[in-house]
Parts: C-alpha cells; structure tokens; sequence
C-alpha cells in the first residue's frame, strides 16, 4: 500500500484545521497494553482507495437518548477523515514534509451528540486520534471530549505517553473538579470506534480491562479509573459484526454494530445503564440508528449553498 504517497496527498488536501495544543508528560510512543497482548495487524490493502481520497465520511444516525431517568430523541454523527498528525505535539500538522520523522498520519473520528432535556438542549462531542501505522502505534495518540448544557460544561483530553495516558480534565461541576493525573497501563473504550474502522480482527475479547468512554464518564460524573468488562466479537446477520463491551461493576453494556466487508461502517449502537439519581434509578438503553452516509469534503462546504447537504444528511431534506 502507497501509505507514505497517500499521506502526503492527505496533508495537502486537510491543510486547514485546528487543535488544541496538548501537554503530554511523556514521549508519545505507545507501548503494548496488558489487554492486548497481540500486534496490532496493519490495516487493509484497500485503505488507501477508500480514505486517502480527499473525502471525509459522514454518517448521521437516529438517537434515542438516555438522561435523567427517561429516553430523549436526539441525532448523532460520526465524522471519519484521514489527516496528518504530529507525533510529540499530538495536534493537526500544517506541513506534513517539514515535519520529517514527526509526522504520521491518523484516522480522525469526530463524534458528536446533540439532544433536548426539557428546556434545555446538550451538545457532546468526541475526537479519537488513531495511526494508521497500527504495528508502530497500536494505541490512539489523543483523545478529547468536550460536554455542553445550559448547566454549565466539561473539556476532558488525554495523550498517549510511554506509560499509558495523562488525563487532564477542565469542568464547571465540583464533583468533576480540575484534574490533571497519569493513567498508567490504561486501554481506552474510546479507542474501539477506530479499530472498527482500521481492522476489526484486531478488538480485544474476553476478560479485559478498559477505561470506559469518555462521554459514559462525564455523562455519569464517574472517576477516570479502568474497569473491567467482558468483550465479544460475533456475526450479527445479513453482513454484519456486533462488538459488546459488558462491565459487570458499571451495570453496563455497549454494543456496536458494523459492517463485515472493509471498509466497516458503523451502522448504530447500544448502550444501557442506570439513568437518573438515586437507588431505584431504572436501566435505560440509548440506541443510535443510521440515516445516511455520504463521502463529502466537508470543510470546504461551508457556504450558505451547501446547506441543502446537511438537511440531506440529516435526512430533512424535502
């Protein structure tokens, strides 16, 4: 696979952008976790035809929401894009030749919620960073999570270093604090939405520990601690796969569905746990269901004209 070719078409057609500026406390480089104890596989030979092509893929799903004890309808995106990334600094690169041996390039997801509780609506929004040099890097470099509702808001990112990932945590809540502190050892549930995408055969099953994902953890105002879950990998019927994550301490369960056949799209998910305050608090599932997927790029369709592509999308096209 031209991977070096293509990742130089990627960083010339996704020059602009922005990141946040990280302060990782270590090196990059990512070491094997205990949970996965095999090499990660390289990704398909038909990667590149698919991603390295100047187009983002974008999937707009039905969300059924689960919040405060009851089920609220929402809509949800997943955003997948190729772009190149910066090893030590672990932000977007401007200039993918001028930073030599630093440069890699990264399947980016962006994965965002938008829902009404009552009066007030929330706006979530995930972003996974993972190489595509998957026996080099087999872990995500960043991850950064950010949380808005008419209450108040909560950015939490962390960065790979040598030893697993430094947290750092901003939020208007007391019970979420300002923390900033070192998960060692640490495989992220976040880090499962890009294996999908990457190579499936490469997501951990049996016994494993995770971090659960960041969204379940500030949704849930949870400590930043690995926990550990149960995992399978099975056929779901008509050409799809099920990926279930089950944490028996949590009383939660995840599961996501996806197409066999590279390139592997995510066709919905679910997700139950206890919703609400309180010990009679009910167990609620949050379920997403996909509208419609398209290949666009997306940065460059910001006029006014453009509009009628996200009513498409969003399926309120008339």
């Amino acid at each position: 696979m031209k991977t070096r070719l293509f990742a130089l078409v990627c960083a010339v057609l996704f020059a602009a952008g922005c990141e946040s500026a990280p302060q990782p406390s270590e090196d990059a480089a990512p070491v094997q976790s205990a949970a996965l104890d095999a090499p990660a596989r390289p990704v398909a030979d038909a990667f590149g035809d698919y991603w390295y092509q100047g187009l983002a893929e974008l999937t707009s799903y039905d969300l059924q929401q689960a919040r405060y004890g009851e089920i609220h309808d929402g809509n949800a995106m997943l955003i997948y894009v190729t772009e190149p990334f910066s090893k030590s600094k672990q932000v977007k690169l401007d200039d993918y030749e001028a930073a030599g041996d630093d440069a890699t390039t990264v399947l980016k997801l962006n994965a965002t919620k938008h829902f009404n509780t009552g009066i007030y609506p929330y706006s979530i929004m995930t972003s996974v960073f993972a190489p595509v040099e998957r026996q080099q890097f087999p872990h995500v470099l960043k991850v950064t999570t950010s949380v808005q509702e008419w209450c108040g808001h909560a950015f939490a990112q962390l960065n790979r270093t040598r030893r697993g990932y430094q947290v750092q945590q901003l939020s208007y809540f007391e019970s979420d604090g300002d923390i900033d502190k070192a998960l060692n050892g640490v495989v992220l549930e976040d880090e499962i939405w890009t294996t999908i995408r990457l190579n499936p055969d490469d997501l951990p099953t049996g016994t494993i520990e995770l971090l659960p994902g960041t969204q379940y953890l500030r949704l849930r105002h949870a400590e930043w601690e690995p926990h550990t879950a149960t995992a399978t990998l099975e056929a779901d019927g008509e050409g799809h796969r099920a990926y279930t994550l089950a944490y028996p301490d949590l009383g939660r369960t995840l599961t996501i569905r996806f197409n066999a056949a590279f390139p592997h799209e995510i066709e919905g998910w679910e997700e139950s746990y206890r919703s609400g305050f309180g010990p009679n608090a009910p167990t609620l599932t949050t379920t997403a269901t996909r509208k419609a997927r398209t290949q666009q790029p997306y940065w460059q369709q910001n006029g006014t004209d453009d509009e009628p592509l996200r009513q498409e999308l969003l399926g309120l096209a008339h």
